[in-house]
């Protein structure tokens, strides 16, 4: 039996270990959020976490050498600072970095989503992930925003993605909520019917 107990106490510490370790990586990208607010500069944040988390997706070298374990800290500090450093927020470059050092177990692209939602919820806004098959002007930017604002209440940052196999219209994605208005769905629910 004291073997039983030794192990669900060992449990419950290594339970207790990561919940503590979650709630100083939130506290953390908080205060960073705070700091990037007084500063007037946390709309670039958030775009930029989102951003920089497409391109290394996109560049498979890039992921692989953020990601790689047997690289030193520095180096990878090193390697975000040449690539970053005058080019996006401060704060942005903190988060960035702190999701590649300390990646707890998950990926640098979830990371830097969890990270983007954190600092959307500071600001009590939401994101619509916004997939099209062209860059929506700054004018349908702003008439989108307002309308998903109304619709859910509070602010919305839109992350933009460019998807060529969207064709036209677009999809867009809240939380686990999935609007999707794209032509190839409807073209796709044409089909399913026809064939029905």
């Amino acid at each position: 039996m004291r073997g039983a107990s030794r192990v669900a106490f060992a449990d419950a510490r290594d339970r207790l270990t990561e919940v503590v370790a979650d709630a100083a990586e939130e506290l953390a990208v908080l205060a960073t959020a705070a700091a990037a607010g007084g500063a007037g500069n946390l709309d670039d944040v958030e775009d930029e976490l989102f951003r920089f988390g497409r391109i290394a997706s996109g560049e498979p070298e890039l992921l692989a050498a953020l990601s790689d374990q047997r690289m030193p800290d520095d180096q990878k500090r090193a390697l975000l600072d040449q690539l970053l450093s005058g080019k996006v927020a401060v704060a942005s470059l903190r988060l960035i970095t702190q999701a590649v050092i300390n990646p707890r177990g998950r990926n640098l692209e979830a990371n830097l989503a969890d990270y983007a939602r954190l600092v959307a919820d500071w600001r009590q806004r939401l994101i619509a992930v916004v997939r099209v098959a062209t860059e929506l002007s700054a004018r349908q930017r702003q008439r989108l925003t307002r309308a998903l604002s109304a619709i859910y209440g509070h602010g919305i940052q839109l992350n933009v993605i460019i998807d060529p196999r969207v064709v036209g219209g677009m999809s867009i994605q809240i939380g686990d909520e999935l609007i999707d208005g794209t032509l190839s769905s409807r073209l796709a629910e044409l089909r399913r019917h026809w064939a029905a």
